[in-house]
């Protein structure tokens, strides 16, 4: 921790060569460099928006829901059971041997206690209208921020000309603030709230993607890569849009408007992702960047950073793939991979596998 710890004010670890933190604030009047103390406000405000979400979800997405008819549904209830619901809150999903020992203790036989398992986990699963309130927030948040960006960064010369990124870096005025620091507290409060969201089994894939977005953002401001770092959020909101519209109209039961948005959906991801990303923003931060200011240590950890989330870019893509592919045979967007944990057997999965879009 202590090495760790140290890293915070090594101006070898943040810095090129010939450069100190003293240079950063004899900022010249008017100018003011990034530190990385302007983004100390980013988890009170992760708090904020969080309550703010909780505020849009009740007051807003919910009328939405009712007005496209999406209901709560009415859940079986399963009988009462203390032994059944004791091993339940430790194993949702009981093998054969649990349930040779529950069927002796309870003279139940194995099809009445897999029927009851099977309905107390359907009663854990959120319903068609959370899953449309959540969808409805990230949709609205994704589509704000696209459209802020690229508003205030559409006339920048170093978003057609990367190598503006790095002329005089660091030395570079502190732009797009409001930017990072919105998208900052957007994804703290993914990971505060991605334990209390609709839970999918790729939860540790989504936990590192958010934490390596946080060090990603917070890297970049820290030593002034605010020019770079804004590209990648960019790209990376772009096609975040469609996959949450594509949600949207399937839970809204409106399937060719579905399969409409998710075939966009898998382009601009695709353009974005696999192809804007390591060959336009990946290829700036390693290889023009080495040229014109050359590499030092939070270099490496911030390209290491990017790496990460190419990797799980092609890992998503694999997934994309996968549900095109179903689709063909079944004429409609099928269950996603990346799909809310709502059922635990193939016969499950097998019987909803064409009621989930995500």
């Amino acid at each position: 921790w202590a090495g760790l710890l140290s890293l915070t004010g090594n101006e070898r670890f943040w810095l090129p060569e010939n450069v100190t933190w003293a240079d950063l604030e004899r900022s010249p009047p008017g100018v003011d460099y990034p530190h990385a103390r302007h983004l100390a406000c980013a988890l009170p405000l992760a708090v904020v928006v969080f309550l703010f979400r909780l505020l849009f979800e009740r007051l807003v997405a919910k009328p939405c829901a009712n007005i496209l008819h999406i209901q709560t549904g009415v859940r079986r209830q399963v009988q009462p059971n203390a032994l059944l619901e004791k091993f339940y809150q430790s194993k949702t999903i009981p093998d054969h041997k649990h349930l040779e020992g529950l069927s002796k203790q309870l003279d139940w036989d194995l099809r009445k206690l897999q029927r009851w398992f099977r309905v107390r986990r359907e009663q854990d699963r959120p319903t068609t209208e959370t899953k449309f309130c959540e969808s409805l927030w990230r949709f609205t948040f994704y589509s704000g921020i696209f459209i802020y960006a690229v508003y205030n960064m559409w006339h920048s010369p170093w978003i057609w000309d990367t190598r503006q990124c790095w002329y005089n870096y660091p030395f570079q005025v502190k732009d797009h603030y409001n930017y990072y620091v919105a998208e900052l507290a957007f994804y703290w409060s993914l990971m505060f709230s991605q334990f209390t969201d609709i839970q999918r089994k790729d939860f540790l894939i989504m936990f590192i993607h958010h934490l390596a977005t946080i060090l990603l953002i917070t890297f970049s401001y820290a030593n002034n890569m605010l020019r770079a770092g804004a590209l990648v959020m960019c790209v990376h909101d772009a096609s975040d849009i469609f996959l949450e519209a594509a949600k949207l109209a399937n839970y809204a039961k409106y399937q060719r408007l579905c399969d409409a948005q998710f075939v966009v959906f898998t382009l601009v991801f695709f353009i974005t992702r696999l192809i804007i990303f390591p060959f336009w923003i990946i290829r700036s931060v390693l290889f023009e960047s080495w040229e014109i200011i050359g590499p030092y240590q939070a270099w490496w950890v911030l390209n290491g950073l990017l790496l990460v989330l190419q990797v799980l870019h092609v890992f998503w893509f694999y997934l994309i793939i996968c549900i095109a592919i179903k689709s063909i045979f079944k004429g409609k967007v099928s269950k996603d991979d990346r799909s809310d944990i709502e059922s635990s057997s193939d016969e499950e999965i097998n019987s909803n596998s064409s009621k989930k879009c995500k």
